[in-house]
């Protein structure tokens, strides 16, 4: 297993918690908005963390990072969410150097998402790697990694058919309301949140359905109404929410709320009501089903829902996962000529002083001294050693025991970090 060390007690790490073993309510209290993300950034720098990156969605939370212990990384999640380490522990995964570079490949490239081929999660990652570097929690690895997996995302995107077919949580979503609500067209659809699953919902249902009784509240109006301009939807005031659940047959919500925004005590209801919760943390209150003729759904029963579309996906996993090796091994290719550099880069600095120390005797010595020509030669010579112990320590079994062997000879001393 490569070992990827900032020094000589650091590890690349993920951590983090998923659907695979995490029901909704689980993911739902270690998940973090945008205000516990910022922090545990702001805690991670404080805590002389170098590289690390949060990402947070319905389906899973993560944090990958350099840390001396794993339990740095699960102590910052711990302490931003509602979530208890005990809790984490009974659910969670933690990854460690190469398995850690692994992982992050799969979730990446849509392996690993709950519903195979779901490419949402790679924007994800975007957004939470250039958060991390705004606040200076980027190092040259993390940068090559996501780099990578960005790459390895566009790449079986293009040249594979895993994310052909309509089929994501948004779309299931629609599939679930065509098949389960009769006469669809003349039903009352509430639209409750626009964010992105919101949207692409609120889309999916405009597009195959050309639904014109579509009604969008959202707390941030301006919002609601940018997407309702786009679609040529309504919108109505949050406050007038309770009213127009009363009208409603079937509702959506996808809002970011921490705390359930909609519960039994707010249906004042005199037909049957279909909701679908695909919030995360869950957004409506379970007691809704003790009223007569509402069903509840949440996003892990739509994310079951597989069809011949899915079947057809994993048919492609084989090529993926050769696309994911082989940009993968490009990158461990070069992590493991990093892990040299400093050494190399402090060589070139002690044969360069050694130089300068005997041109300058010389220069003292000879009258005629070509001091141009001089430079000019011990530079080749200097870069033909360098380039010998280069080559050595790709090609030699033990890379670790060669850059010991350097630094001991040469007598080098330079900081132990990643760069």
């Amino acid at each position: 297993m490569e070992n990827f060390n900032i020094s000589k007690a650091s590890s690349f790490y993920a951590v983090g918690l998923s659907y695979k073993k995490a029901d909704a309510e689980i993911r739902g209290k270690f998940s973090l908005d945008a205000l516990a993300k910022a922090t545990v950034l702001v805690q991670a720098e404080a805590e002389g963390i170098e590289a690390l990156i949060v990402t947070s969605t319905c389906n899973r939370t993560e944090i990958y990072g350099f840390a001396k212990h794993p339990y740095q990384l699960i102590k910052l999640l711990c302490e931003n969410s509602q979530g208890s380490v005990k809790e984490f522990q009974e659910v969670a995964y933690i990854y460690k150097n190469q398995d850690a570079v692994n992982h992050m490949f799969r979730v990446g490239t849509g392996l690993d998402s709950q519903i195979l081929g779901d490419f949402e999660i790679i924007s994800q990652i975007k957004l939470a790697f250039a958060e991390s570097k705004s606040n200076g929690l980027v190092n040259a690895f993390m940068e090559r990694l996501v780099n990578s997996v960005i790459q390895a995302s566009k790449k079986i995107k293009t040249d594979t058919e895993i994310s052909s077919g309509a089929t994501s949580v948004s779309f299931a979503s629609v599939q679930y309301i065509f098949k389960n609500v009769e006469d669809i067209a003349a039903k009352n659809i509430l639209l409750f949140g626009t964010g992105k699953i919101g949207r692409n919902t609120c889309e999916n249902l405009v597009k195959h359905s050309k639904h014109e009784q579509i009604t969008l509240i959202n707390r941030t109006k301006d919002k609601a109404e940018k997407l309702a301009n786009k679609l040529n939807l309504i919108v109505k005031d949050y406050a007038d929410l309770q009213l127009e659940l009363q009208k409603a047959d079937v509702v959506v919500v996808a809002t970011g709320a921490q705390n359930p925004t909609i519960d039994k005590t707010i249906l004042n209801l005199k037909k049957p009501l279909l909701i679908l919760d695909l919030s995360i943390p869950k957004n409506v209150h379970e007691n809704v089903k003790e009223i007569k003729g509402v069903t509840l759904v949440h996003l892990d029963q739509l994310s079951q829902i597989t069809d011949e579309t899915i079947e057809n996906r994993k048919q492609h996993i084989p090529a993926a996962e050769a696309i994911i090796e082989e940009i993968q091994e490009e990158f461990m290719a070069w992590a493991k000529n990093r892990k040299f550099a400093p050494t190399i880069q402090a060589l070139k600095e002690k044969l360069n002083s050694i130089k300068e120390g005997e041109i300058n005797v010389q220069r003292k010595k000879l009258a005629n001294f070509d001091e141009e020509q001089a430079e000019l030669i011990s530079n080749r010579i200097i870069q033909k050693i360098t380039n010998h112990f280069v080559n050595h320590l790709k090609d030699g079994d033990s890379m670790e025991e060669g850059i010991e062997w350097i630094e001991k000879v040469f007598q080098l001393e330079q900081e132990k970090i990643f760069i």
